[in-house]
């Protein structure tokens, strides 16, 4: 099955799953209880923290959620940070999820120092839900935008092209 976040982000093939991560939980939830797939393949936009460029196309197989409060000693959780799937990576992207887009350069460092490269709204409550049901599942992202004080402004500008490629993407599965 492949899923996608939906309302701007709707891509021609994939399922639509909602806006960030709790959205995308709940139904993605529920249509794997409906008829689990045996594969979850999510494709997406990405803001890049520097190491990664526009419109580049990665996949991925790991995520974490780490808010910017825990990069400024502000926050801690006690829930786990990651999700990863444990295959055979062919890539060492690592996607990094929360509800708000990084809009700080001195953040999006600080994630780089982390290890963490992109930006995904989605891709952590994808990740936990497919694992939570024993689902195989990947992301496939194409970068919109870099986080940074244009963030917004950049991924309103590059969108349209990314979803042409991300329609590409779901192409290639069909």
């Amino acid at each position: 099955m492949i899923v996608c976040a939906g309302q701007n982000e709707t891509i021609k093939g994939a399922v639509p799953v909602g806006i960030g991560l709790v959205q995308s939980a709940i139904n993605l939830t529920k249509l794997c209880m409906k008829n689990r797939p045996k594969e979850l393949i999510f494709v997406g936009s990405a803001g890049s923290y520097g190491r990664v460029g526009l419109f580049e196309k990665v996949v991925a197989f790991e995520a974490y959620n780490v808010e910017v409060s825990y990069l400024d000693n502000l926050s801690y959780t006690p829930l786990k940070e990651l999700i990863n799937d444990n295959v055979s990576c062919e890539t060492n992207i690592k996607i990094n999820s929360s509800n708000y887009i990084t809009t700080s350069k001195q953040h999006s460092k600080k994630f780089l120092q982390l290890g963490l490269d992109l930006e995904n709204m989605e891709f952590y409550s994808i990740l936990s839900v497919a694992k939570s049901f024993g689902i195989d599942v990947k992301g496939e992202f194409v970068v919109t935008n870099y986080c940074d004080e244009n963030a917004h402004k950049d991924f309103i500008a590059h969108h349209e092209k990314a979803k042409k490629i991300m329609e590409e993407i779901v192409a290639k599965y069909r």
